[in-house]
This record gives C-alpha cells, sequence and structure tokens, in this order.
C-alpha cells in the first residue's frame, strides 16, 4: 500500500497517539532541565571570555557575563511552576 492510500485510509498514527508522544517528550524534556539546568553559551561556546582584539588579554562575554554557562528555558518554566505552586500554598 502506497503511503498516500495509508494515509488517507487512516492507517498511521493516530492522534491520541502523537499527542501522548509529544506529552512525554515534553515531560522527557522538563526532567532534563531539572537535572541539568544549564547550557554552555552559544556566544562564548562554554568558555565564558574571549580574546581581546590584541591578543594579549581574555575579556569576558556579555550574554553569560563570564560565566560560560545559561540557564534552560525549561529550567525557567520548571522554576515558575514550582514558584506558584508555593506561592498559592503560602496564600491560603
Amino acid at each position: 500500500m502506497t503511503p498516500l492510500i495509508a494515509a488517507a485510509n487512516g492507517a498511521g498514527p493516530g492522534t491520541p497517539t502523537l499527542i501522548l508522544l509529544g506529552l512525554l517528550a515534553a515531560v522527557g524534556y522538563l526532567i532534563h532541565c531539572v537535572i541539568w539546568p544549564y547550557r554552555a553559551c552559544r556566544k562564548c561556546g562554554g568558555a565564558g571570555r574571549f580574546r581581546s582584539p590584541s591578543g594579549r588579554a581574555w575579556r569576558y562575554c556579555n550574554r553569560c557575563t563570564g560565566r560560560g554557562a545559561q540557564l534552560r528555558i525549561g529550567r525557567r518554566i520548571w522554576t515558575r511552576i514550582k514558584n506558584n505552586a508555593n506561592h498559592t500554598r503560602k496564600h491560603r
């Protein structure tokens, strides 16, 4: 059976399966962000510094302020969810 006919007949993966896979991928990414909250800075490649134009001195990366790492977006989401849950518990 050709792929077009199979797609027309609905023989492919169903919508619930795709939703479940998407949800599983999102949960997996959040777990990844809880375990490894930082990623290497894209601008400096994780070094945190660059050579100066003269080549004799170092200057710090402006994007990561010399740390070489940046907080992942998923970790920011996780922290916001956690803080929101703590905030609602305190004000009940």
